[in-house]
């Protein structure tokens, strides 16, 4: 018989707004505690020094988290031009210099071959593997890691200010995979004057707005006020088509068969889920009538 999971059986989704100086994994831990939930996980890593969406799912909703990781995301982040550190942020070691600033209409221009598909290399400091060991462990040893170029979508990318000669905010809607000081790093390469990321915020991830966000105060205080600020399991799969299942392709959606549901806008072969009475029974493919489970919710 396998261990019995410690905690309540929470499911939903929590939608943190994630201050400075806190690592993600250590909100989804003080949200796991606050609930007593058996289950938490997060979709998308901030980095200690960035702010903003941090969205926990809880129990079942866990099996949504690929479906926002997957959404487009925004991002405002201010670059301190004329500097590289070693973390490609402020909180590395200034490695270079430049007394070059390029003017506002360079900068505007030079964002173009950063917007569509791109070629994109991670940070030296980042949690990419190489031959098994994560990148940043390597870094930290004193060796350079070989990181190899990995496509990144990026929707849009403008300048919306320009506070001083020294620094320049951004604002950015891009994929999965995407790492703003990476972003900050070649487009101070590509100016000429270097650059580092020194303020980070995540807008919005998918469907989750850092507007609506919990501050850590709340989470730490617990509480039903807490459990009300949990969004149900189906808000993470907002950006897929919903089927809703008969009574008897319910039935067999449940059991993990290919169930049978009404017509809708999802195309053959296309990923969609289930819902039946307004929860959502089954995430899956979609084949002639018929959803063909992948993943299950339980309850």
């Amino acid at each position: 018989m396998g261990r019995r999971r410690r905690g309540r059986a929470v499911t939903g989704w929590l939608v943190v707004d994630k201050p400075v100086g806190v690592t993600s994994t250590a909100v989804v831990n003080r949200v796991r505690r606050a609930l007593d939930a058996q289950k938490a996980g997060h979709a998308g890593t901030l980095d200690p020094m960035a702010t903003g969406v941090l969205a926990v799912a809880l129990g079942e909703a866990t099996k949504t988290v690929p479906y926002v990781t997957d959404a487009l995301k925004c991002y405002r982040f201010t670059v301190r031009l004329g500097q590289a550190t070693d973390t490609d942020d402020a909180e590395g070691e200034v490695t270079a210099e430049s007394d070059l600033r390029p003017t506002d209409d360079a900068v505007a221009a030079a964002l173009a071959p950063f917007r569509g598909e791109i070629l994109q290399v991670p940070p030296a400091y980042s949690a990419v593997k190489v031959a098994g060991e994560r990148a940043y462990d390597l870094a930290r040893a004193g060796e350079a890691p070989d990181l190899a170029a990995r496509p990144l979508w990026v929707e849009s990318l403008e300048m919306i200010a320009r506070p001083d000669p020294d620094h320049v905010a951004l604002e950015m809607v891009c994929g999965k995979g995407g790492y703003v000081r990476a972003i900050a790093r070649d487009l101070g390469r590509a100016l000429g004057c270097l650059g580092h990321v020194c303020a980070l915020r995540r807008v919005w991830s998918g469907p989750f707005d850092a507007d609506a966000g919990v501050a850590l105060a709340d989470i730490d205080a617990g509480g039903t006020a807490l459990e009300a600020r949990l969004l149900p399991l189906e808000a993470g799969l907002a950006d897929l088509p919903e089927l809703p299942a008969t009574a008897e392709g319910a039935a067999r959606l449940r059991n993990g068969n290919p169930g049978m549901v009404l017509a809708s806008a999802a195309g053959y072969g296309e990923e969609a889920w289930a819902s039946h009475g307004g929860k959502a029974l089954a995430v899956g493919i979609y084949k002639a009538g018929e959803l063909h489970p992948t993943r299950v919710f339980a309850g």
